[in-house]
């Protein structure tokens, strides 16, 4: 009897550590490339974290799982990929996943608007993120399948697309706003990662050389190319971040074409919920920045700092949002932090302050060393009054300065800061936006310029960038 009442214990001990066992395990769900896991993450903030496929700084284009990554693959719960024509990696791997785990081909989804691909009629053209719309559609059919496969957190998930879809929405609006009537240049692309971008917003690109880095090029096509750049019949080349080029000098040659390096894939970018905005943002600017169209509100382009110093030089009167002057010898003593944008801004602009104001806060005693400054590109609308209604949406630190039309002209030129009033057809003229450089500049108190701060960073990431300069 007493063998038999230490068996039963033992055995009940063990059903007792079975659900902590299965438990531990969670809800694995397995993203393959970076826009998609972007998604993926942010519908998920607050449960388990999304596993991404193909590495930082890595492209989808020959990439191959190591063994653990195979292991996780065949262990998965929730699997979604965009599909063969981009991922072969994953066709072997696909067929040894548990049978009961949802995988999701977006390439397969109806709901989504794919393109065939214009090398070859009977493939799908990949790229299907880099049309807005086709996300907002994405979020929604991943959070319905989320909600089914993980009941119990389901709350969670529509909590969660909510406001991922008012994110998704401003941004859509914002690149189409951005982007309607747009008078640029003729573009041509080394690889042809463009075509939803280009049909969504009317985007110029009229070559395109390779399909993929894993085509060759086409002689024909080469030369063609190089031809018409030398003629100069296309004033920009765009290029893809991580994928090899092989004939780019010779194709270029001794053109002086501009040219701009997107990043469709977010090679570049932290992964996580951010980062497929980041990459849509940069891409959209380093395309209008090539195509000589200024900048839209979102990441610089050029995110490396000046190759030499600047000074603030040269007088200038602004007026603060209290009434008072100031000029440029009130911009030095301190460490300064400098942010151009205009009050009508409809998301940019407010992020980006919030952000500032975060950092501010977070940066304790040594907030004081540093006075941070937002300077208006709109002044026929930011009056003195609407400068001081605005920053104090975010922080009684902030100065808010706006001057005359020549003033802010000379005082953006300085930290060639770049704006422009962009009218939509059929609209009211007084309904403008700005395009405008996003960049925060950090300035020692002598006036010299330290670095630059894009858009997108967090409020942590500012403030150890800031602690790397101010003792």
């Amino acid at each position: 009897m007493r063998s038999l009442f230490i068996t039963l214990l033992f055995g009940v001990v063990l059903l007792l550590q079975v659900p902590l066992l299965f438990a531990d395990e969670g809800f694995r769900v397995v993203a393959s490339i970076k826009p998609i896991h972007s998604i993926l993450s942010s519908l998920m903030q607050g449960a388990d974290e999304p596993q991404l496929l193909v590495k930082q700084g890595q492209i989808p284009y020959g990439y191959e799982l190591d063994e653990q990554q195979k292991k996780d693959l065949s262990r998965a719960d929730f699997i979604v990929w965009v599909g063969p024509e981009l991922e072969k990696f994953l066709v072997e791997p696909m067929s040894g996943v548990m049978p009961q785990a949802k995988v999701i081909t977006v390439l397969d989804d109806p709901s989504i608007k794919v393109l065939p691909s214009r090398w070859d009629e009977y493939r799908r053209d990949p790229f299907f993120w880099l049309d807005s719309r086709n996300m907002l559609i994405l979020i929604d059919e991943l959070t319905r399948e989320l909600m089914a496969a993980d009941s119990t957190r389901a709350h969670l998930y529509r909590r969660n697309r909510d406001a991922l879809f008012k994110r998704m929405s401003e941004l859509d609006r914002r690149l189409e706003y951005g982007y309607r009537g747009l008078k640029s240049g003729v573009g041509i692309a080394y690889y042809d990662t463009l075509q939803y971008f280009e049909q969504a917003y009317a985007l110029k690109v009229r070559g395109r050389l390779a399909q993929n880095p894993m085509q060759d090029m086409d002689a024909s096509r080469l030369l063609d190319g190089r031809s018409r750049m030398a003629d100069g019949y296309y004033s920009c080349l765009l290029t893809e971040y991580g994928m090899k080029m092989p004939d780019l000098p010779l194709l270029t040659g001794s053109s002086s074409i501009k040219q701009a390096k997107l990043d469709s894939f977010g090679s570049r970018f932290t992964p996580g919920p951010d980062l497929y905005f980041q990459l849509m943002d940069y891409n959209t600017n380093a395309i209008k920045e090539c195509l000589h169209h200024g900048t839209l509100e979102g990441e610089d382009v050029d995110t490396q700092e000046p190759a030499q110093s600047f000074y603030i030089s040269g007088k200038f009167m602004l007026t603060d949002h209290n009434g008072g002057l100031v000029t440029e010898k009130d911009l030095t003593g301190k460490y300064q932090i400098i942010l151009f944008g205009y009050t009508f801004c409809p998301d940019i602009c407010p992020t980006s302050l919030q952000v500032l104001s975060l950092a501010m806060e977070r940066l304790g005693d040594k907030a004081e060393k540093i006075q941070p400054y937002f300077v208006t590109v709109d002044p026929e609308r930011d009056t003195v009054k609407a400068m001081k209604r605005f920053v104090g949406y975010f922080s009684k630190k902030i100065i808010g300065l706006t001057g005359s039309k020549s003033m802010i002209e000379r005082v953006a030129e300085q930290f060639n800061v770049r704006y422009e009033k962009v009218v939509e057809e059929g609209m009211d003229p007084d309904m403008y936006i700005m395009d405008h450089t996003a960049s925060a500049y950090l300035m020692a108190p002598d006036g010299t310029f330290i670095t630059k701060f894009a858009y997108g960073i967090s409020p942590k990431q500012l403030v150890d960038k800031i602690n790397e300069y101010v003792p």
